[in-house]
């Protein structure tokens, strides 16, 4: 029951798109990642999402439109939508998801983190 300087936990972090553990609260899991460039479409069956952009800022893509999601904003991808981040600059960002929720959802490769640290 400590406070978490999302900063400082951000610094930790050395590889895009590879997310960290920061908080765990009712089987959610309150990630931190930095990301750049596109990540893969993909869809979560039984997962919302929650994106914050604690720093810079990204796009998230839907089949139908790209939503552009500024720093000190957030963004919930609700189940079952397609979507993808891009982002042009680095960004960092917090996620809250449920802990069972595997990054890339129903398209599985290369980005796919199946075991996540604790930062």
């Amino acid at each position: 029951m400590k406070s978490i300087d999302l900063h400082e936990k951000a610094r930790k972090i050395n590889k895009h798109w590879s997310p960290g553990i920061i908080a765990e609260l009712n089987g959610q899991h309150v990630k931190l990642a930095k990301i750049h460039g596109e990540f893969v479409w993909h869809a979560h069956e039984n997962e919302d999402e929650l994106f914050y952009v604690l720093k810079g800022r990204f796009d998230m893509h839907y089949r139908d439109r790209i939503e552009p999601v500024e720093e000190g904003q957030l963004i919930v991808v609700p189940r079952g939508i397609e979507h993808k981040p891009v982002a042009e600059e680095e960004a960092t960002i917090l996620l809250f998801e449920p802990a069972s929720t595997e990054n890339t959802g129903d398209n599985p490769g290369e980005l796919t983190k199946n075991e996540l640290d604790w930062l």
